[in-house]
């Protein structure tokens, strides 16, 4: 809740998720996990800085493996995210895992409530860069002052 500084905290995150055996080409059993999450999600804007809720849903199916090399070696080629089937898998984590990575990258209204700044003038940055002398200025009066 650090992120959110506890606001939101009392938003309800909806999940659900279902388990199957299905068999494969082989006939072989495959165990299968589908798990969809909705939840609303208090962020900062990164356009007018101001709070944003955002939806954020995830729909994903997974395949178990019966090892982390099996899951290694079959994800890259699968549609469907394949996790080694183990006694230390915990479905809260998953569902944690999932929603941080639907999560955008850059969060922000679709309008912003409030009217962005998109420039930034600083009023004395002109007058003191005219006061700054040109470093060069002394090595032209040394040649202007050298006779041939």
């Amino acid at each position: 809740m650090q992120e959110t500084q506890g606001i939101g905290a009392d938003n309800m995150l909806d999940w659900s998720a279902q388990g199957e055996v299905r068999a494969d080409e082989a006939g072989a059993e495959q165990v299968w996990l589908h798990l969809t999450v909705d939840v609303s999600l208090p962020l900062t804007c990164q356009r007018c800085l101001g709070p944003v809720d955002l939806e954020v849903t995830v729909n994903q199916s997974f395949r178990f493996v019966a090892s982390e090399e099996a899951a290694e070696a079959q994800d890259e080629d699968a549609e469907e995210d394949v996790l080694a089937l183990s006694q230390d898998f915990k479905l809260s984590d998953l569902i944690e895992d999932e929603v941080l990575m639907a999560l955008p990258v850059v969060p922000r209204h679709e309008t912003c409530p409030v009217e962005v700044k998109l420039a930034a003038v600083d009023p004395g940055f002109d007058a003191a860069s005219a006061e700054k002398r040109n470093p060069f200025a002394v090595l032209a009066k040394l040649q202007g002052g050298k006779s041939s």
